[in-house]
């Protein structure tokens, strides 16, 4: 279908979803959960051949992790669209309403964005996570995947049209631009008739290309180069099971740990921990000199490996000082993403929270649980690093504006 066509029909699409009732919704999702478990067959037949061409195509472990559906991930889409299904609908949502000298009542509540468009990559899952989160709050969508997943997203939107069909639901509450060119990318970025707000997710090239050449608003999510910090009073023994969690979990995600800071008085003994558990998996580590020190079989890093997100079995390791050091290091060359700090120590853990610039800041937990099936969002449109609007996982109210609605008796304005 023409760029054109697929705007009006979403432009239309989104006049009919702001004004359906909450419990229509849920249904619908509902719905939807069940057609993607009829479809699970039907959908990872399609994956595969995008796996198939992806191994090809030489794809990183990390990134075929990614693309990779199983029917216990269909499982966690369908899930997740329950979930989203429970939660408080935002939409109509009264935030505040006070009173005027003159008589005006002014309140403001949440409101439908309208059209969202999100292009993304090697991750069939977004697609039913983003029509989940963008249908609750009265949202149509607009889909531009990479082309490595193209058969996996055509399969999942087709299950979710099929049971829009049973629902008697406009079926452009989510389309699917399947033409993967150049041109089209960049046409959909200017598409500003049609389109009210569009997100990107992957990696920083793409990230930065919808930046760069985006005419609609944008919403920044961001790549994640996150940090552990292992400080002097850390538990080593928890230093070294989150470590192993936030770096192996799953290798190819944005919360996945890609840098350790380590204070020098733990470090000669916690790093021989930390290596052998990770050696364990194939991680390969990159220390700086104090760290190759300590442990002679590491690569020694660069000044590149500590901006780096690796997506990949390796991590860069940096000895420090003292608490104020790592918060410096980490605040240099982290994405804004998730950061974590180990540590017995209140006022370290405060400092931490307080010093560190970035959307998402644990103490003593896994930087993998930035993710908003996590956070109880039922799933995430993405993680914002930006500052406006929204910052951290994006649920529901990440995808609502507002407007004012003001209550008169005839007042004018002298």
């Amino acid at each position: 279908m023409d760029l054109m066509e697929i705007g009006k029909g979403a432009k239309i699409a989104s006049k009919k979803l702001q004004i359906m009732g909450t419990a229509l919704k849920n249904q619908v999702l509902e719905q939807v959960a069940v057609g993607l478990m009829e479809d699970t067959a039907t959908i990872i037949a399609q994956n595969e051949l995008d796996m198939d061409r992806g191994k090809e195509n030489h794809m990183s472990q990390g990134l075929l992790d990614r693309l990779l559906l199983t029917p216990e991930r269909i499982e966690q889409m369908a899930e997740g669209l329950r979930q989203v299904a429970a939660l408080e609908d935002p939409i109509g949502e009264v935030l505040s309403m006070m009173n005027r000298p003159n008589g005006l009542r002014i309140g403001k509540k949440r409101v439908p964005m309208g059209v969202v468009g999100i292009i993304y990559e090697a991750r069939p899952n977004v697609t039913a996570d983003a029509f989940g989160l963008c249908f609750k709050t009265g949202n149509a969508v607009i889909l531009k995947g990479g082309s490595d997943a193209l058969y996996s997203n055509i399969a999942i939107v087709e299950s979710i049209h099929k049971s829009l069909r049973r629902m008697e639901v406009d079926e452009n509450a989510i389309s699917l631009i399947t033409d993967t060119d150049r041109e089209t990318t960049t046409a959909f970025m200017r598409l500003n008739d049609y389109l009210d707000v569009l997100i990107p997710r992957g990696g920083a090239g793409l990230i930065q290309a919808v930046v760069k050449n985006a005419t609609v608003p944008v919403i920044e999510t961001g790549t994640g180069n996150c940090h552990i910090y292992v400080d002097e009073t850390a538990d080593l023994s928890m230093a070294v099971d989150i470590i192993e969690n936030a770096k192996t979990q799953r290798i190819g995600v944005c919360n996945a740990c890609e840098s350790l800071v380590i204070h020098k008085a733990v470090a000669p003994k916690v790093l021989p921990m930390i290596r052998e558990r990770l050696l364990s998996h194939s991680v390969e580590l990159r220390g700086d000199e104090a760290a190759v020190t300590i442990c002679p079989d590491f690569s020694r890093a660069t000044e590149e490996d500590w901006g780096t997100e690796y997506l990949d079995y390796i991590m860069s390791v940096k000895i420090v000082s003292n608490i104020d050091e790592a918060i410096a290091h980490i605040n240099t060359f982290n994405t804004g993403h998730s950061e974590s700090i180990i540590t017995t120590d209140y006022n370290h853990a405060e400092k931490f929270l307080n010093e560190i610039d970035a959307a998402c800041v644990y103490v003593n937990a896994s930087t993998r649980f930035t993710d908003g099936f996590e956070f109880g969002f039922g799933a995430e449109i993405g993680i914002s690093t930006q500052k406006l609007h929204a910052r951290g996982p994006m649920g529901l109210e990440a995808l609502t504006s507002t407007k004012y609605i003001i209550y008169g008796n005839g007042q004018t304005r002298p």
